[in-house]
């Protein structure tokens, strides 16, 4: 095990410090060959970003890096059937899945068939019908005389209502990203998922969300289109299809799939086509929301999705697409007052059910190495909020469950180096839960209420035997030291080029070595905002978000000029046309 970075075993916020691990020669490699800081080519190494790779992650292109999205098995098969529909005027339908995911991926399919041309019907159920197709959509989509149907988000494991709509002479094109389940698996006219099991392992698709497999699929749709003159015969523009890849940013973000290779690529291009504010509910939403700088992917997954969730977990499930698809300034209006409203009560059921919750697990006297809570009638739409609340505030495993009567309902959230995915599949094989599945760090299951002691006892034994991992000291992995010399505006835009940050490509974070805190004080909601100095000069501006009652913020209060190791990142200010660099404080040691 490496020594703690800088000899922080247990921080302010009780975690032990650790270098990200990086490889020196190909750091050195990197800096000459694209003339970067060494921190920022460590950077790149440290996540596996070989040479051969580096132009595309720091200049990433949609001319030059997106790949042909005939490779993917089904593709030009659905492309060719769609395009069928189109050209024979027959009715499509699209069904959706209920979060922000679905919502931009059906509306991205719905947008881009309503304006080549196409009669559509979309259709996002609630949750309250469960996640996929259903009979009684299927039944719907037949009295309405649809043709071809299209599911995006889900369908790959839904055999029995896909079978039947298919038996009735409806067409189906699943477009998904889920884990396919070979025992599921629907007869359907083209299934186009990066995760069928023979596609390859290490194809470039892997790790789209639903709303980037559908992006390929028009892409390859209007390139069939193009081909067969359907434009030019029929008097209608050719669409700029990156008008949506705002849409492709929005979903990508939300469904917390890795930004790396071409989702990194989808999202950045994304980003610029949010900030032309195009789309008329999404610029409502932002209004709504109070953003008023470009949207990164900060506001999209934690200021915008939170928004358009709340119509899925607590509400009515379509707001989200209605919002998207709306080309009415007053409809997007009263639509965005909708969901503040469902967002506001959805907070309020969040935080009542994440109380109960920690008291339970804090009543209990036993050494306990994942957090886990359960509750009659707690809302089903907010448990797997509430499960990602108690990981970060315990630093485990953590598995909420909600009972509705005989039955009970739970979504569990992990922690680095626990697959809690193959915890539920071995509850699941146990027969202790009735239904489960997910990836190594999220998960959700059903089982009887009944089951819910031994489920404590099953997962508390799973998680201890993997892998003997330590989880009573965290981890806060840094990304190297910085002298406070060095912490610049040329740096901090220099860093940019790693943008956009999210799952599987963090925002960098760096220790600064010896500095003292001067000036400190609270400003808004409890944060700390102070100055810091080096030992051999040099300062910089520095901010605590909402730590006045921490123990690092009332050290900082009551200890002028004293010494700490601390740990953040660069964040650039910008104030009447003027830019200045802020080191952002989210750790600290005291010398």
């Amino acid at each position: 095990m490496a020594a703690p970075l800088l000899g922080v075993e247990s921080s302010f916020n009780s975690y032990q410090w650790v270098q990200k691990p990086y490889t020196d020669k190909e750091a050195e490699y990197l800096t000459r060959r694209f003339d970067l800081p060494f921190i920022v080519a460590q950077i790149l190494s440290s996540r596996n970003i070989k040479a051969e790779e580096a132009e595309a992650f720091l200049y990433p292109s949609m001319k030059k890096h997106l790949p042909d999205p005939s490779r993917l098995k089904d593709m030009d098969k659905g492309v060719a059937r769609a395009a069928k529909a189109i050209k024979n005027g027959e009715k499509i339908a699209i069904f959706g899945d209920y979060d922000v995911d679905g919502a931009t991926s059906s509306s991205l399919l719905y947008l881009f068939l309503k304006t080549v041309g196409a009669e559509v019907i979309l259709h996002i159920p609630d949750r309250d019908d469960g996640y996929g197709p259903n009979m009684k959509a299927m039944e719907d989509f037949i009295s309405a005389g649809v043709h071809l149907l299209l599911t995006v988000d889900c369908g790959t494991g839904a055999a029995e209502p896909l079978n039947f709509i298919s038996s009735k002479g409806v067409d189906t094109i699943v477009i998904d990203h889920h884990e396919p389940d070979i025992t599921a698996a629907p007869t359907v006219h083209a299934l186009i998922n990066p995760k069928r099991i023979d596609e390859a392992i290490d194809n470039p698709w892997r790790s789209l969300a639903a709303v980037g497999v559908a992006f390929m699929f028009i892409i390859a749709l209007n390139r069939l289109l193009r081909t067969e003159e359907w434009y030019s015969q029929n008097g209608i523009p050719e669409p700029d299809i990156r008008q949506w890849l705002d849409l492709v940013a929005l979903g990508t973000v939300c469904d917390v799939v890795p930004l790396i290779g071409l989702n990194r690529l989808l999202v950045k291009s994304g980003l610029k086509y949010f900030a032309k504010r195009s789309n008329i509910g999404l610029a409502a939403l932002s209004d709504s929301a109070g953003i008023k700088e470009a949207p990164g992917t900060y506001h999209l997954g934690f200021v915008l999705g939170p928004r358009i969730n709340a119509g899925g977990r607590i509400g009515n499930a379509a707001l989200g697409a209605s919002l998207i698809c709306t080309p009415n300034d007053d409809e997007a209006a009263s639509i965005c007052k909708k969901l503040e409203e469902l967002n506001a009560t959805r907070k309020e059921i969040e935080a009542a059910v994440s109380i109960e919750a920690i008291e339970q697990i804090e009543s209990r006297s036993e050494e306990q190495n994942i957090a886990f809570a359960y509750g009659k009638d707690w809302h089903a739409g907010v448990i797997g909020i509430v499960a990602g609340r108690l990981k970060e505030r315990y630093n485990l495993p953590s598995f909420v469950i909600s009972i509705d009567g005989d039955e009970a309902h739970g979504s569990c959230r992990s922690v680095p180096g626990i697959d809690i995915g193959s915890a539920v599949l071995d509850a699941l094989a146990h027969g202790i839960i009735s239904k489960g599945g997910g990836h190594i760090m999220a998960a959700g299951f059903s089982l009887p209420a009944a089951n819910i002691p031994e489920a404590y006892r099953f997962f508390s034994e799973h998680i201890a035997s993997q892998a003997g991992k330590d989880l009573s000291t965290p981890e806060l992995e840094l990304d190297g030291v910085l002298d406070i010399n060095a912490v610049n505006l040329e740096l901090a835009e220099t860093l940019n080029l790693l943008e956009p940050f999210g799952e599987g490509n963090p925002e960098p974070k760096f220790a600064l070595k010896e500095v003292g805190v001067y000036a400190s004080g609270i400003r808004g909601s409890g944060h700390i905002v102070c100055t810091l100095s080096g030992r051999a000069g040099g300062s910089v501006k520095a901010i605590a978000f909402k730590a006045a009652d921490t123990g690092m913020g009332k050290s900082f209060l009551e200890n002028h000029g004293e010494m700490y190791n601390l740990a953040g990142y660069l964040k650039i200010n910008e104030w009447n046309g003027r830019k200045s660099v802020q080191f952002v404080i989210i750790d600290a040691h005291k010398i």
